[in-house]
């Protein structure tokens, strides 16, 4: 869990402006707030000057963002939405076929992701808290997507068990070269769930897109261990993409007070939360340091002050030249994009790109554009160009 701002810091802070494009629905939000000119700024960073622009708005907390082959997006809204936006803005109606969702706190329809081979089967992978006996879990479903609708939807994993609360489901997708998938799993506010492998709280876990388990799972031949785990230990892992050199998973983590960290996560490793971090407890209590425990693997890189890493991509266009091969992160409480440069796994630099507003999600669009979305009632997909 993490304080969000009060509303006196977001007025102040609120410097990317602008209203949706007209015509576009959203539920809940009159006519006249959905006609306006789309919002546009520039912005600087360390490759040159950026344009901002807004692509579309009305959206209710715009969660997980794909982008089609034909450049439509795709777009969850927490409240458990699935929405089509077209490269002129157009949002459509709900699409139909969703299943119910826990849309309470932090939980709600979360990530989506296009199958590898969705220009011939149309196939797509959602993830989403999902309410049950005990209280809620994340979840992952494939369906066709059909016209205006999911069809034939199934779901493929649950995270057991299902607990109390509303905090720390994870839920990223990220597809591996071999046609696996990795989904991040939070240990939903519940601490010691972390480091106990029979269950799935706290982990990364491995699968097949029909949801059975590699043979090579590293836990797979164990019975005091679910084998769908890859690696474990892992606080609210919100983040996760795939180096497009080495097809190795990286993946960010929020901390508690402090902590944030950039993971590579190998098979069996235990990451070590809540045994070990570079944060501190909520209530001002110390927890001990990874360099205490060189037994468990430590974080690549870590942030205090945090950044809440929501989301992260690699960015290998051209578009942005000065951004090819760097890792590009949505921050939250960084309220815009950090830019990190990397020579192999080391990091080499950092840069904060300031937009605002607490930025969820980050995506390469068909162009070579940055697409984010932004974490708001009345939230936005934003596109960055450099400026003309």
């Amino acid at each position: 869990m993490r304080p969000r701002p009060t509303a006196t810091a977001l007025l102040a802070l609120a410097v990317l402006g602008g209203t949706p494009l007209a015509g576009i629905p959203a539920a809940g939000r009159p006519a006249a707030a959905q006609s306006a000119a789309t919002a546009e700024r520039r912005v600087d960073s360390r490759s040159g000057p950026l344009i901002v622009r807004t692509v579309a708005g009305g959206l209710d907390h715009p969660w997980g963002l794909a982008v089609l082959p034909d450049g439509r997006m795709l777009v969850t809204e927490r409240a458990g939405r699935l929405r089509l936006v077209g490269r002129d803005g157009a949002v459509s109606p709900p699409l139909k076929g969703v299943p119910a969702v826990f849309a309470q706190s932090q939980g709600g329809l979360h990530d989506v992701v296009l199958d590898p081979d969705f220009a011939h089967n149309r196939v797509v992978y959602i993830t989403y808290a999902e309410p049950g006996d005990g209280g809620a879990g994340a979840a992952v479903a494939r369906a066709r997507l059909g016209d205006g609708a999911l069809e034939d939807l199934q779901v493929i994993f649950r995270q057991l068990p299902k607990v109390s609360g509303g905090n720390h489901f994870g839920s990223r997708i990220a597809f591996r070269r071999d046609g696996t998938m990795f989904v991040t799993l939070g240990e939903r506010f519940k601490f010691d769930p972390a480091q106990d492998l029979m269950t799935h709280l706290g982990k990364v876990v491995r699968i097949r897109p029909d949801g059975t388990v590699p043979d090579d799972n590293p836990f797979v031949s164990r019975t005091d261990a679910r084998p769908e785990i890859w690696s474990y230990g892992h606080r609210n892992p919100l983040g996760g993409a795939i180096h497009p050199d080495t097809g190795v998973l990286w993946t960010t983590e929020m901390g508690p007070r402090g902590g944030d960290e950039l993971n590579i996560p190998q098979a069996g490793r235990n990451y070590g939360w809540p045994l070990v971090s570079w944060g501190t407890h909520y209530d001002g209590r110390p927890i001990p340091t990874p360099p205490t425990r060189p037994d468990l693997a430590d974080a690549l890189r870590h942030w205090t002050p945090v950044i809440s890493p929501s989301g992260m991509t690699f960015y290998t266009g051209d578009r942005i030249p000065g951004w090819r091969g760097n890792l590009l992160i949505s921050g939250l409480t960084a309220r815009g994009l950090v830019r990190l440069t990397l020579d192999g796994e080391t990091v080499t630099g950092e840069e904060r790109i300031p937009l605002g507003t607490r930025i969820r999600n980050v995506r390469q669009g068909l162009d070579g554009e940055v697409l984010v979305t932004t974490d708001e009632d009345d939230g936005r997909i934003l596109r960055i160009t450099p400026a003309e």
